[in-house]
C-alpha cells in the first residue's frame, strides 16, 4: 500500500464533502463526494481572477494549519495533484482561501491529512471513481462544502501484526477510540480467490467475534472509527497482516 496509489476507492459520501484519500507517500483511496454550494467571500478576487473558498473539519470542529491545493491536473491512481499548483492554509476557524487563480477548469482539490503525507480529494460519479472537478470563473470565488479529514492513529490489540491464530473462537480487538459511535470493519484473504468475510462490517464495540469459517492463510484487517453524524475519525494506519493455522 506505501509508495503507491491504491487502487481501492472506499467511499464516505456526504452532501459535497471530499472523496478521496491519499495514504502516506501518495497512496490513494476515494472517501467523499463534490458539487459547489454557496458561501460568504472572505476575500475579493483580483480582477480577471478567481478564489477557491471552503472550510476543513474533524470531528465537526474546524482545524488550523491544513494544506489545500487546487491542481491543474489530478490523476489519483498516478501521478497525484499536478500541472501549476495553488496553495492555502486553513485560519483558525478551519477556512481557506486560495486567491487569485487563473479562471479555467481544474482537475483536483487535495487537503493534506494533518501532519502526515496523506490527503483527501473530491470524487464524483458512480461509486466515486473520477475526481471532481472545479471551473474557476473570472472575478467569482468557487465556495467548496466542508471537508472533513480523519487521523490513522487507530491501534489494534488482538490479533497483533505477523502473529499466527487459530481460526477458531478468534476475536478482533482494538483500542476504543475517543468519540467513536462504531467501527467498520474490512477482513479480505490475500488470496483473491476466496471471497472477503467482512467488508465494512459494522460493529458496535471495539471488539468483534468472528462468527465465520476463515480458511488457512494470511489474512488483512482493517477498522475505521466513525462518530455519531457518521464522519470518519480514524482508521488503523497500515492493514494488519495474520496468519490462520
Amino acid at each position: 500500500m506505501l509508495n503507491k496509489f491504491v487502487v481501492a476507492l472506499i467511499c464516505l459520501m456526504a452532501v459535497f464533502a471530499f472523496g478521496g484519500c491519499i495514504k502516506k507517500s501518495g497512496a490513494a483511496r476515494a472517501d467523499e463526494t463534490a458539487s459547489p454550494v454557496e458561501g460568504v467571500e472572505k476575500v475579493k478576487p483580483a480582477p480577471g481572477t478567481g478564489n477557491v473558498q471552503g472550510k476543513i473539519l474533524y470531528n465537526g470542529a474546524p482545524v488550523e494549519n491544513i494544506e489545500v491545493k487546487l491542481c491543474e491536473t489530478f490523476s489519483q491512481f498516478l501521478s497525484g495533484c499536478g500541472g501549476k499548483i495553488y496553495t492555502a492554509k486553513t485560519d483558525k476557524d478551519g477556512d481557506y482561501v486560495i486567491t487569485n487563480v487563473p479562471p479555467k477548469e481544474y482537475e483536483g482539490l487535495t487537503v493534506k491529512v494533518f501532519d502526515t503525507d496523506s490527503y483527501v480529494f473530491a470524487t464524483t460519479g458512480i461509486a466515486g471513481i473520477a475526481s471532481a472537478k472545479y471551473n474557476v470563473e473570472a472575478d467569482k470565488t468557487l465556495f467548496v462544502a466542508p471537508t472533513s479529514i480523519f487521523k490513522s492513529d487507530l491501534k489494534v490489540l488482538n490479533p497483533k501484526a505477523g502473529s499466527t491464530v487459530s481460526g477458531q473462537d478468534l476475536e478482533l480487538k482494538w483500542e476504543p477510540y475517543p468519540d467513536a459511535a462504531y467501527y467498520k470493519l474490512t477482513l479480505y484473504p490475500d488470496d483473491h480467490q476466496i471471497t472477503p468475510p467482512y467488508v465494512k462490517y459494522r460493529v458496535e464495540a471495539a471488539t468483534f467475534k468472528v462468527n465465520k469459517t476463515l480458511e488457512k492463510g494470511t489474512y488483512r484487517y482493517q477498522v475505521e472509527a466513525y462518530n455519531s453524524s457518521d464522519k470518519k475519525l480514524s482508521e488503523t494506519p497500515d492493514d494488519i497482516r495474520f496468519t490462520i493455522n
